[in-house]
């Protein structure tokens, strides 16, 4: 009744959740390792919360044989050395864990979905990871997948449970280091002919372009004043109805007659030819 009465005191569990009163009731004890490590296995947990309540006491925590999706949610806990996640779910890993879990050195990861050798690259932060377990995960099947890890964590001393030889490091550095010349050649070529002045100078070039184009008169698409003085003249001295309608459409189409043009030509250059009729049409008139 007693125990009855103090599990009521810590509150109610919560399923699925780490909760603190979970953190509370969890089996804590010394391993065979001398680590001080708690249980959390088994509860069906679907993340990784509320381990401030730990109050960075442990150098292990079993995390196994949970549902958990996704490696992150951890305080600072700079006690920390060892992180058990075997038979969860984990398909992401945060970046930054190194803020967090920066003494971190056993990492288990074994029957889990993580699936694409890039999802591996947060653990490349860690600096003092030595120990890593993946196996039963499908990025195990990609290839080169040894040597990408052993490229990327610098630090491994095994990956699944497999000594990590030089001659791995020296391989995974030749290989890895291959692949990344063509896109760093890549790169540097296109820095070789990029200037940084360019692209500017196109831009004031086109915007000195546009200003002039708005400095530049506009042009007229319908008849000049020479022109419809021209025509009007020519409407007023037609003999016929059909000469008449003719240079109507002329004056609003802004196309003059061609037996017109000569004397609107001489106009602009100063003759006065088309001016001497116009008074003459009005005398008419």
């Amino acid at each position: 009744m007693e125990g009855r009465a103090g599990a009521g005191a810590l509150g109610p569990r919560l399923a699925g959740r780490l909760t603190a009163e979970l953190i509370l009731r969890s089996p804590q004890y010394m391993s065979c390792v001398k680590d001080y490590e708690i249980d959390l296995r088994g509860h069906k947990l679907s993340a990784i919360e509320n381990l401030g309540a730990t109050e960075n006491q442990f150098d292990s925590l079993d995390l196994s044989d949970n549902v958990i999706v996704r490696l992150e949610g951890f305080p600072k806990l700079p006690r920390l050395k060892t992180l058990l996640l075997s038979n969860n779910r984990v398909m992401r890993i945060a970046r930054n864990l190194e803020d967090a879990i920066p003494n971190l050195e056993w990492l288990m990861l074994s029957g889990n979905r993580l699936a694409n050798l890039a999802d591996l690259d947060p653990l490349s932060t860690l600096p003092k990871l030595q120990h890593l377990s993946l196996l039963d995960n499908p990025v195990t099947k990609q290839p080169n997948y040894r040597l990408y890890v052993i490229h990327r964590c610098k630090k491994l001393k095994q990956l699944d449970f497999r000594k990590v030889k030089q001659k791995e490091r020296e391989e995974a550095a030749q290989v890895f280091a291959s692949a990344q010349q063509p896109a760093d050649a890549s790169a540097q070529g296109t820095a070789a002919t990029f200037e940084p002045d360019e692209e500017l100078a196109q831009a004031e070039a086109a915007a000195a372009a546009t200003q002039q184009q708005a400095a530049e008169p506009v042009v007229r698409k319908g008849p000049s004043p020479e022109q419809i003085t021209a025509i009007k003249a020519a409407i007023a001295n037609a003999q016929t109805l059909e000469e008449v309608q003719r240079l109507e459409n002329a004056l609003t189409s802004g196309h003059l007659p061609s037996e017109l043009q000569g004397d609107t030509i001489q106009a602009q250059n100063g003759h006065t030819s088309a001016g001497d009729s116009v008074p003459s049409a009005m005398e008419e008139g």
